[in-house]
C-alpha cells in the first residue's frame, strides 16, 4: 500500500475544447515517485464548479456504465434529496456513490454542497494520510486486498491497514466537510443540514462512511440462488441506544410527539425545537453542542460473485418499502438502466396507499450493479430516458436551480398518526447489518428497518438567533 490514487499507466485524459477539463481517471496525486507532467488531483479539487461537467460523474437522473439514479420531488416543497455516481473515481476500478438527505431551509443547498464537495475532501484525505504515513510514497495505492491468497499474516495485516487508511479518510472527509459548512459564508447551516450515506467501491472492496437515516442496502444470491436483501448501514437515529446516551450527556432531549409516536427526535435542552429526527448529520449547527454529530459511521465488506447490486436511497423510499421490497423490485426491473425510476415510482404508489393523508418525501435512489454491467442503448431509450443525463425531476422541475427557490420547504407537522393495525403489518423485519465493529451488538436491534410516517426531519426552528439562546 502507498500513497498514489492515479490511474493505471494505459489511463488516457480527455480533455474539452476550453483544454482545463480533465475526466477523474486524470485526477492524479503522483506520490509513485515518478514525475508527473500532468496537472495533479490538488490542481482540480479547488474548482468545484468543473465537476458538473466531468465525465463518468452523473447526479441527475440517468445512467452509467454500471448504475442509474433517478429523484422524484415530494410534497413538501423543493425537492431537497441529491445523489453522485462517480466512475473511474481515483482510478479505473473504483467506483464513488452517495445519496443526501437534505432538511430545513436551505437543506437542498446544504445537500448539493455536500453531494459536489465531499468526494474531492475523501480523495484529499487519502492522498495527505498516505503521504504523511509513507514519506515519499513509493507504492501505489490500489487497496485491492483478497485474505485468501498468500500468506495469510501478511495478507491480515495489509487488510488492517487498508481498513484502517480508508477509516481515517472517511473520517477526515466527514470532519472538513461539516468545518467548510459551519464556515460557509453564503450558506445558513444553523438549522439547516444533510444526510449522507456514501460507498466507495475498489475492486473487490467496499468501503462504507454514512451518517442521518438514508440507507444502503445490497441484493445478494443466497445458496438457493435467489436474491436476499442485506442491510449495509444503520439508520442513525436519536433512540439508538448509544446515540441517545450521547446527545443526553450533552444535555439533548431525545423524545417523540404525542401525534407522532414512531418518530424519536432531538430537543434543545431549554426549547421544543428543532425535533431533528435523526442522530448525525451535516450541518444543524444548533444541535451540535447538544449531541448531534457529524462524525460517520465507517465499515468494510468483502465482495463476492453473490453481490449483485447495490441500492442507495433517502428515507423517502424506506419510510414505505422494507429491504425486501428493494431488492425485489430492483431485481425484476425488465431493464436494469430503468430500475432507479422504477423504484421510485414504487415507493411513490405506497406513499399514497399507506399514507393517503400525508405529504410524500422527496425519494432520491443510486443503483450500482457490481458486475458493471447495463443495458443496450435501445434497452434503455425504450425506457424513457435519454443517454444524457436529465436536467429535470420526475414531475418536470428543475432539481438544480440554486438561484432562488420558489417555495420554501414546509416545516409544520401534518399530523399523521398510524393505526394499531398498520403497526403491525409494518413490523419489523430480519436482514443482515454490516456495522462498525466499535458498534454494540444491542444496536442491530435498533436499525429502523419498519420505517416511519415522518413529517418532516425538523418539527419547528428554534427561537433565537445564531448567535445563542436568549437569556
Amino acid at each position: 500500500m502507498g500513497c498514489c490514487v492515479s490511474t493505471s499507466s494505459r489511463s488516457t485524459c480527455s480533455s474539452k475544447s476550453n483544454g482545463d477539463m480533465v475526466s477523474p481517471s486524470c485526477l492524479e496525486t503522483g506520490c509513485c515517485g515518478q514525475k508527473r507532467t500532468r496537472r495533479t488531483f490538488s490542481d482540480h479539487v479547488i474548482s468545484l464548479h468543473h465537476l458538473p461537467s466531468l465525465p463518468n460523474r452523473i447526479f441527475t437522473n440517468g445512467k452509467s456504465r454500471s448504475s442509474c439514479i433517478f429523484t422524484q420531488q415530494g410534497r413538501k416543497g423543493i425537492n431537497q434529496d441529491a445523489m453522485i455516481v462517480w466512475e473511474d473515481f481515483m482510478s479505473e476500478d473504483t467506483i464513488f456513490c452517495g445519496v443526501f438527505d437534505g432538511h430545513g431551509p436551505h437543506g437542498h443547498l446544504v445537500a448539493r454542497k455536500v453531494r459536489d464537495a465531499l468526494p474531492t475532501k475523501l480523495v484529499s484525505s487519502l492522498h495527505s494520510n498516505e503521504s504523511k504515513r509513507n514519506g515519499s510514497g513509493k507504492t501505489c495505492f490500489k487497496g485491492n486486498v483478497k485474505p485468501d491468497s498468500g500468506d495469510s499474516e501478511k495478507d491480515c495485516s495489509a487488510e488492517d491497514k487498508l481498513n484502517s487508511t480508508w477509516r481515517e479518510a472517511f473520517m477526515k472527509a466527514y470532519k472538513a466537510m461539516d468545518k467548510e459548512l459551519r464556515s460557509h459564508p453564503n450558506l445558513d447551516c444553523f438549522c439547516s443540514g444533510s444526510t449522507a450515506v456514501t460507498i466507495v467501491k475498489q475492486g473487490s472492496n467496499l468501503f462504507m462512511g454514512y451518517i442521518g437515516d438514508s440507507r444502503a442496502i445490497m441484493g445478494s444470491k443466497d445458496s438457493n440462488d435467489s436474491i436476499v436483501a442485506i442491510q449495509l448501514t444503520v439508520d442513525l437515529k436519536p433512540d439508538l441506544p448509544r446515540e441517545a446516551e450521547r446527545i443526553k450527556k450533552c444535555k439533548g432531549r431525545v423524545f417523540a410527539l404525542q401525534d407522532e409516536p414512531e418518530v424519536p427526535r432531538v430537543w434543545l435542552p431549554f426549547d421544543d425545537a428543532p425535533g431533528l429526527a435523526m442522530a448525525r448529520a451535516f450541518g444543524d449547527f444548533c444541535l451540535k453542542e447538544y449531541g448531534v454529530i457529524s462524525i460517520p459511521e465507517f465499515s468494510h465488506r468483502q465482495l463476492t460473485d453473490r453481490d449483485q447490486f447495490i441500492i442507495l436511497a433517502s428515507d423517502g423510499v424506506w419510510d414505505v418499502l422494507s429491504n425486501e421490497e428493494v431488492v425485489e423490485i430492483v431485481s425484476s426491473a425488465p431493464t436494469r438502466s430503468s430500475a432507479a425510476r422504477i423504484l421510485v415510482d414504487s415507493a411513490a404508489r405506497e406513499w399514497k396507499l399507506k399514507y393517503p393523508t400525508s405529504k410524500m418525501d422527496d425519494c432520491a435512489v443510486v443503483c450500482l450493479f457490481l458486475d458493471g454491467k447495463m443495458d443496450s442503448e435501445s434497452d434503455y431509450e425504450e425506457q424513457g430516458f435519454s443517454s444524457a443525463t436529465i436536467q429535470s425531476n420526475h414531475s418536470g422541475n428543475p432539481i438544480e436551480s440554486d438561484d432562488g427557490q420558489k417555495s420554501e420547504p414546509s416545516l409544520q407537522r401534518n399530523f399523521t398518526v398510524r393505526s394499531s393495525e398498520e403497526n403491525e403489518t409494518n413490523g419489523a423485519l430480519s436482514v443482515d447489518v454490516v456495522e462498525d465493529a466499535t458498534s454494540s451488538a444491542d444496536d442491530q436491534n435498533w436499525s429502523g428497518l419498519e420505517g416511519v410516517t415522518r413529517v418532516n426531519s425538523l418539527v419547528q426552528l428554534p427561537r433565537f438567533s445564531e448567535e445563542g439562546p436568549n437569556s
